[in-house]
């Protein structure tokens, strides 16, 4: 076979199997909560119809696209939802008030806030054309995978799977963990006023006294117990953010009365992506198998 005919083969072999070329429209939505905006990016795969939809919800001081893959120069959340839609299923992620292109102040951020944005874009979705809203999922990591499986117990909406990534299990154990005893004391204490915390990555924040009142009176695992369906766990034995694991993990299913998977991997965080990113496509891939026998 000619060079050029054998490179033209290659070509077209990677460009039909890797992730990140899956033929896809992409539309900016927006809508009102609390007479805020909240912007997302709707991804739907070129040629569907009505598609099933992944809601994808980030973590703490995340946005929409999350966490940029330095190999990749492409975020965590953009690699999931071009996977998915090579899968045939569309996605929408959204950056919660007071992050990303949404309005209001980070300041104002609890994580009640972030479940009534999460409930807003699920009937957001009830609206959209494009989709089918009765075959839904819900992918939510860290804080967002908080978010996720509280949202998954309180909507009113019928959602085939949940998919929480690393996620918040005990908000007032963690916060305690990452930010310190002493400052949790002060956001408690501080009277509607902003709180400094420095986070273990080395960056600040500024928070209000909701928030850290919100850790102790939220509760990821009771929420999530009343959510008849499927859930998938995935956790990492390195991480350092929310421990120990597989232990918090298991915790969500034990109390879960539907099915549910625990995917335990060696994996930090953020699925070792400074390091390699076989682990995230892996989770990436288990997921979008896990909604997709869900869906039938």
């Amino acid at each position: 076979m000619p060079k050029m005919k054998i490179l033209v083969v290659a070509l077209a072999f990677l460009l039909a199997h890797h992730p990140a070329c899956a033929a896809a429209s992409q539309k900016i939505i927006s809508f009102q909560v609390d007479g805020q905006k909240v912007v997302g990016t709707l991804e739907v795969p070129d040629g569907a119809v009505k598609p099933a939809v992944i809601l994808l919800l980030h973590g703490f001081k995340g946005s929409r696209n999350e966490l940029e893959i330095p190999s990749l120069q492409e975020g965590v959340f953009t690699r999931a939802a071009n996977a998915w839609a090579d899968q045939g299923l569309a996605s929408l992620r959204i950056d919660f008030r007071g992050g990303g292109d949404s309005e209001g102040s980070f300041e104002d951020t609890t994580i009640s806030g972030q479940v009534k944005d999460a409930l807003a874009a699920i009937e957001f979705l009830q609206t959209e054309k494009s989709i089918d809203p009765k075959r839904m999922a819900l992918v939510g990591w860290s804080q967002g995978g908080a978010v996720a499986a509280i949202t998954a117990g309180r909507t009113k909406r019928r959602l085939a799977a949940v998919a929480l990534w690393n996620p918040l299990t005990s908000p007032a154990g963690s916060g305690e963990a990452v930010f310190g005893p002493d400052v949790v004391k002060a956001g408690l204490a501080s009277a509607g006023r902003a709180t400094v915390i420095k986070l273990p990555w080395g960056a600040e924040a500024s928070l209000k006294t909701a928030f850290f009142v919100d850790l102790f009176t939220v509760d990821p695992v009771a929420d999530l117990a009343k959510y008849p369906g499927p859930v998938f766990v995935a956790v990492g034995t390195k991480d350092t953010v929310i421990y120990p694991q597989p232990q918090l993990g298991q915790l969500l299913l034990t109390y879960h009365r539907g099915g549910g998977e625990l995917w335990v991997r060696p994996m930090d965080h953020v699925f070792n992506v400074f390091e390699e990113t076989h682990t995230v496509d892996e989770l990436i891939e288990a997921t979008g198998a896990f909604v997709a026998k869900n869906l039938r």
